[in-house]
């Protein structure tokens, strides 16, 4: 009397493919990241406290029978300084990540003209190359202004 067992063993490791799933989620939170709404979010939260520590300052000048009308004051100012100030710092940050993006290009695309150049003044086929783009590069511009 033979019998065959017949054992399924998975072919990948339970604890391998949750940390791949939790990788994949990782990822997947970073790329839904909006750089410059965090960037509004905290000027927002920046000029909201300033404007509480002002009106706390003032509150404090009151004398101690108008408690309960200075934190009315120091909340009302508060809650008033994110509803109107909410929409002008996002777009605010929104122009400032797009600069930073743009500076950021500006610096790799930089950094990697360098990076060329440093193989060009080694390799004399690099260079060769670099003159014939400036040399197709001019002869371009000559006909363009004969036209």
């Amino acid at each position: 009397m033979t019998s065959f067992a017949r054992i399924e063993f998975p072919a990948q490791h339970a604890g391998v493919a949750r940390m791949e799933r939790a990788a994949q989620s990782i990822k997947h939170t970073a790329e839904g990241f909006d750089r410059s709404r965090s960037a509004a979010t905290l000027l927002l939260a920046a000029i909201v406290s300033s404007l509480v520590v002002v009106a706390n300052q003032v509150v404090d000048t009151w004398s101690e029978g108008h408690l309960l009308a200075a934190w009315i004051v120091l909340w009302t100012v508060a809650f008033a300084a994110i509803a109107l100030l909410a929409t002008p710092v996002r777009s605010a940050g929104r122009v400032l990540g797009a600069r930073w993006e743009r500076l950021a290009e500006a610096r790799r695309q930089a950094r990697a003209d360098r990076e060329y150049w440093d193989i060009a003044l080694t390799d004399p086929r690099v260079m060769a190359d670099i003159s014939r783009a400036m040399a197709s590069s001019d002869v371009a511009v000559d006909l363009r202004s004969y036209r």
